[in-house]
């Protein structure tokens, strides 16, 4: 019998990816969440019966355990990217993380890759602050576990060229009075990479025994500034919106504001937060931990570039949609 690997946070955007990879390679998937019956579209990602769904909740020590009944090997994918009700930083990179690696250790479990990001440290920004603890305590738990830190992580699903590309299309309504907003002058360095590509490393770390105990830094084949990734949404949507330069001291309180705001409205998205704008100031990209590994040393090395990802699912902020022809902005 195949192997069975249990995934936590595989009904979301690289969740998904990493489920389709696994039951590529032939492993048995069991999908832990908290609301099963929603996720129905997930078990046509592999042959039947070889995609299970499960109910458990990453804040009951119980439920985590009973989903790793039987499992092979185990992978973390649970995490936010801003604070809503009960989904806190802490609650879900730090505890959470921990309760998965303790359950994976008491049953013998030795395979754990658990998805962290790249920018977690020590000090900084809370989500990088609690990336870095949840790493600490997932090690501290099972010191084979792998370690995998992507940079920005694109596809049709994504939270940053989906997000600019909406507000490029609703601020056009409103040119030239509501500019995109460039975070610090829009230096900040990113190494985006595709979904895709991080779901194929993580499926093979599960399977590669030299990936365990190790770090492992995650990004794409080009390095772009803030500006010049807004200047290619705005071309690539056909939004020659403007772009203004917010100072940090400026763009901070703005983004508390926002952040403050938008929590009190449910199951609303803040566009900025305090937080984001903390992270702004670092840039995300590959050698900062001169002891990782690199996507490649996990198997994948023809990575998918932006310029050849994007522009299947960024056309749909264009005017006039999927065949308008493309202008370059004023």
């Amino acid at each position: 019998m195949s192997e069975l690997v249990v995934v936590f946070g595989g009904s979301g955007f690289i969740g998904k990816q990493v489920v389709r990879a696994l039951a590529k390679r032939g492993k048995r998937v069991r999908i832990a969440m908290r609301r099963p019956h929603l996720g129905h579209e997930l078990r046509v990602m592999g042959d039947v019966g070889q995609i299970q769904l499960v109910q458990a909740n990453v804040r009951f020590a119980d439920s985590i355990d009973a989903a790793l009944e039987g499992a092979d090997a185990v992978v973390n994918l649970v995490a936010v990217l801003h604070e809503s009700g009960k989904q806190k930083f802490e609650a879900l990179h730090v505890d959470a993380a921990r309760a998965i690696a303790e359950a994976a250790a008491r049953r013998g479990i030795k395979s754990l890759v658990h998805v962290s990001a790249i920018g977690a440290a020590p000090q900084g920004a809370l989500y990088a602050r609690t990336k870095y603890a949840g790493e600490r305590a997932v090690l501290d738990s099972l010191p084979s576990a792998t370690i995998v830190r992507p940079s920005i992580v694109f596809g049709p699903e994504d939270n940053f060229f989906n997000r600019f590309g909406q507000m490029a299309a609703t601020f056009s309504a409103f040119r030239p009075f509501a500019p995109l907003p460039l975070i610090g002058g829009g230096t900040t360095r990113f190494q985006p990479v595709f979904v895709g590509d991080v779901a194929e490393a993580i499926a093979n770390a599960v399977v590669d025994e030299r990936a365990r105990g190790r770090v492992f830094e995650l990004g794409g084949p080009r390095v772009y500034t803030f500006r010049e990734l807004l200047d290619y949404i705005r071309t690539e949507t056909d939004r020659p919106v403007p772009m203004l330069s917010l100072p940090f001291f400026f763009a901070q309180p703005l983004g508390l504001l926002l952040g403050w705001t938008f929590g009190l409205i449910p199951f609303a998205d803040p566009p900025l937060t305090g937080d984001q704008v903390r992270m702004l100031k670092t840039d995300n990209v590959v050698g900062a931990d001169t002891s990782a590994g690199t996507i490649q040393d996990l198997g994948v090395s023809e990575l998918e570039s932006v310029e050849s990802i994007a522009p299947t699912y960024l056309w749909r902020f264009r005017p006039y949609g999927q065949f308008q022809t493309r202008q370059n902005p004023a």
